[in-house]
């Protein structure tokens, strides 16, 4: 076999290994991190501006345009403009075959001012105030039938900010639903529910009633829900008062006991040094539990039963009887062992309950975890 370097002197390992070794290649260039912000772009248009759109709208100088609305009304407009700001519009001129100089399409079912507001908006994003304040709901038809988001945004924003109130809310509400916009269904139903006596009550509602019969069964069963919800965090609104007052009573009661507050106690101290707002009531009860007559008879004193029912809930939460100061805490001990099992069941609740309204902390008297008691 003949030897390759035969034919190809010039290459030869000797040679080759006598040329210069090619240079590395360059390092790939750091990436850079741009350190402003990323802001949304913002156009900002002069007024002059919007008011030459605005005149090329009123004198229709070069319209190529007819667009034919109720009660035979007709608006000239340009086909570049108002084609750029909606693609359906764009189609439709498209649509109409006629070898007219003119092009001619037909917005029918608003009223004729509604259409002359909307295609001024495609002209120039701006509109009249009476105009929004008159056609909103037509503007959020238009708007959405012809996909202008813009002007669909800004009228979910009228409405949601100035213009929806008990009287128009159904007639809203609906539109919201057939439109396809959700934040403006949910303002309407949160309206709703808020202010239900007066729209139910209203022309819209009345029409809705008879219009669409299961809308009407929705909204009320979703009435009945939110009172049956709001029923629901008002009785638990008040179980965590009555829990957390019950907890403050159980803290007053160490503190008076162990430290004297007041009147009760071994050291006694100003009013306005105490930090437990319930040292004044507990103070009376203790008093009038002591000089009570009636405190041994079942049933003869609510004052005194209330307080036979505070003291067996300290001593339920109490640690360590035996060095506990407030007063009959070892004697209620023993006395649980007596009760019945439903009863046993109804307190551990209540003390689940009250020590699950704050983590009761601080106090060597008083559980560090709920287990432990229950």
């Amino acid at each position: 076999m003949e030897n390759i370097d035969d034919f190809s002197p010039e290459c030869s390992p000797e040679k080759v290994s006598a040329l210069p070794s090619p240079p590395p290649p360059p390092p790939p260039p750091p990436a850079v991190k741009s350190k402003l912000p990323q802001r949304r772009r913002q156009s900002f248009v002069s007024t002059a501006t919007r008011d030459s759109w605005d005149r090329m709208f009123d004198e229709a100088l070069g319209a190529d345009v007819l667009i034919h609305t109720d009660d035979n009304g007709l608006i000239y407009a340009h086909s570049n403009v108002i084609g750029m700001a909606s693609d359906v519009i764009r189609g439709l001129m498209k649509q109409d075959k006629r070898k007219s100089h003119r092009k001619s399409i037909s917005i029918l079912g608003v009223p004729h001012d509604a259409v002359r507001a909307f295609i001024r908006f495609l002209y120039s994003s701006c509109y009249e105030k009476q105009d929004m304040e008159d056609f909103a709901i037509h503007l959020l038809v238009l708007s959405h039938v012809y996909v202008v988001p813009h002007l669909k945004r800004l009228c979910e924003s009228q409405f949601e900010n100035v213009l929806l109130n008990e009287e128009n809310v159904m007639d809203v509400f609906q539109l919201s639903l057939l439109c396809d916009a959700p934040r403006l269904g949910l303002i309407c139903h949160r309206m709703i529910l808020k202010s239900f006596e007066e729209v139910s009550t209203s022309e819209g509602w009345q029409a809705m009633k008879q219009s669409h019969p299961s809308l009407h069964k929705e909204l009320l069963r979703s009435v009945a829900y939110e009172l049956n919800s709001l029923k629901e965090r008002s009785r638990k609104q008040k179980e965590i008062q009555t829990y957390t007052q019950l907890y403050e009573a159980m803290e007053a009661f160490v503190h008076i006991c162990r430290d004297g507050c007041r009147e009760i106690g071994p050291t006694k101290r100003n009013a306005s040094s105490c930090g437990f707002q319930a040292c004044n009531g507990l103070e009376k009860l203790l008093k009038h539990l002591a000089v009570c007559k009636l405190r041994s008879i079942p049933g003869g004193c609510t004052h005194c039963k209330r307080m036979w029912q505070l003291l067996e809930l300290h001593s339920r939460i109490c640690v360590d009887s035996e060095q506990c100061k407030v007063p009959l805490c070892g004697n209620f001990k023993e006395r649980m062992k007596k009760q019945s099992r439903k009863d046993e069941k109804r307190w551990k609740l209540l003390v689940k309950n009250v020590l699950s309204t704050k983590k009761i902390g601080g106090s060597p008297f008083f559980l560090q975890a709920i287990d432990v008691t229950l």
